[in-house]
């Protein structure tokens, strides 16, 4: 038997994060409701921080970010 036969297949927000983050660190964003109601951004490091949607800061870094990937 394998170790670890649950695949990871999505990874999900359990703890959300306060602080806020640096906007032209992230690169892209996921919305996410289960298990939480949660922002999930993704950071040019490509790590994965979850945010509560609620917060205005992560407002206007969604739509910088969609901004972003209409100009491309």
């Amino acid at each position: 038997g394998s170790i670890g036969s649950q695949p990871m297949r999505k990874f999900s927000c359990v703890s959300l994060s306060t602080q806020q983050l640096n906007i032209r660190n992230l690169v892209s964003y996921e919305k996410q409701q289960v298990p939480v109601n949660a922002i999930m951004f993704i950071t040019t490091k490509g790590i994965k921080i979850c945010v509560s949607p609620d917060q205005k800061w992560v407002q206007s870094a969604m739509k910088k970010i969609d901004q972003k990937r209409t100009t491309k």
